[in-house]
């Protein structure tokens, strides 16, 4: 479904989520994502889920969701989280097909010194919805030529002389 404001992204709860809990939401009006809150069930929401340095871990969001098609929903990390404790996503950013209807869990890894725990409604990860095309390929036998021809990894330069 799409509305004059743009895609709308239908979300149903888990059957054990706190629903209490916002749903995605954008903070500021003029914000990209929208943001992602821990949504543990009830036996583990005391103790959250602790993440030692370079451990990696699910974490639930009790959502399931329907991006229309056309669209997806990218998952990325919070940048306060990220510089301030190292907590960040392995596979950044996810993707949300739009024929995905599985649990929506946020895939966090610790790049961090020290353990860190995410609390039961911690806001953990944006989201973005964005428009997706779907290309066509085509094997042929030569590529055109560019200006950059096959130079890889930092051929184009620093954008200043270092030397």
């Amino acid at each position: 479904m799409v509305d004059r404001m743009g895609p709308v992204v239908s979300v149903v709860w888990e059957d054990w989520a706190d629903r209490s809990l916002p749903l995605p939401a954008y903070q500021t009006a003029g914000s990209a994502g929208a943001d992602l809150c821990a949504n543990f069930p009830a036996e583990a929401r005391g103790a959250g889920l602790t993440l030692l340095p370079m451990g990696r871990a699910i974490c639930p969001t009790g959502l399931r969701v329907a991006v229309p098609e056309g669209f997806e929903m990218q998952v990325r990390p919070r940048s306060g989280l990220a510089s301030k404790h190292g907590i960040t996503l392995p596979n950044t950013p996810g993707t949300v097909d739009s024929d995905y209807r599985g649990a929506l869990g946020v895939s966090l890894i610790n790049l961090g010194l020290e353990p860190y725990t995410i609390r039961h409604g911690d806001r953990v990860a944006q989201v973005v919805v964005a428009p997706v095309v779907q290309a066509g390929f085509s094997a042929v036998e030569t590529l055109d030529q560019t200006a950059r021809g096959m130079g890889g990894f930092g051929s184009t330069g620093f954008g200043t002389d270092r030397s």
